[in-house]
């Protein structure tokens, strides 16, 4: 059996892994991926720890429910479960998912060619998702229109006669094809954090952590969403 710590990072990517997808195959190795159920977005991080057992979750979030239970919990992973404890006579023997049941990333993204790429801070993200929550506006949308700024805006696609709520993200005078790249607010669940995120046109928008291995990616509206003429 592997003995385990999951440091305050990780159980952080899990809890995030967890609004994602309420399954999660880990492999042997640091890296952990998640794919949304509806296959629209997808997840990986590189952890501090390294895995030499695969395991299957089937409800991760009831899996960290076991683990905050503990106050310093430590895992030994089996073939078949993972025995959970703190240095008490506190034991929990938590049995594995089959990686068949589960819905998991089957192959990795290999990025398209980047057409944009813009810096977005924790603050500015923060800021949109309040706008969005307040407002009840569904539609995050990057838009650049070439002698102008850049910005990122909460919006209701549906009703043009609705508020909006704009920040700007990147040159205060683009020069590039002008763009409009959509996606569903309720699909972008990413942890705080600052972010740049490239766009490769019309498809989808990769989200790289700037301080810690972790990558989101993300796909676009693609009726909606436009690059260049």
């Amino acid at each position: 059996m592997s003995n385990v710590t999951f440091s305050k990072n990780t159980l952080t990517i899990l809890k995030n892994f967890s609004n994602l997808n309420s399954n999660l195959l880990v492999k042997p190795g640091k890296v952990i991926k998640t794919i949304t159920p509806s296959k629209n977005g997808m997840a990986i991080a590189t952890v501090e720890e390294s895995f030499d057992t695969e395991f299957g979750i089937w409800d991760l979030n009831k899996f960290l429910g076991v683990i905050s239970l503990f106050n310093s919990p430590n895992f030994k992973f089996g073939e078949k479960s993972v025995q959970i404890k703190n240095g008490g006579d506190s034991v929990v023997n938590y049995y594995y998912s089959e990686p068949r049941l589960l819905s998991v990333p089957t192959k990795d993204v290999i990025m398209p060619e980047v057409s944009i790429s813009i810096l977005l801070t924790e603050k500015q993200f923060s800021e949109l998702q309040k706008a969005a929550s307040v407002m009840q506006l569904p539609d995050l949308s990057f838009v650049g229109t070439s002698g102008s700024k850049i910005v990122a805006m909460v919006s209701d696609m549906g009703d043009p006669t609705t508020n909006s709520y704009k920040v700007t993200v990147g040159d205060t005078n683009y020069t590039g094809p002008a763009f409009v790249f959509n996606f569903k607010m309720e699909n972008i669940k990413i942890l705080p954090g600052d972010y740049t995120i490239n766009f490769a046109k019309n498809i989808v928008g990769e989200f790289v952590h700037k301080t810690i291995s972790l990558k989101y990616w993300f796909a676009m509206e693609a009726n909606t969403s436009k690059y260049g003429s």
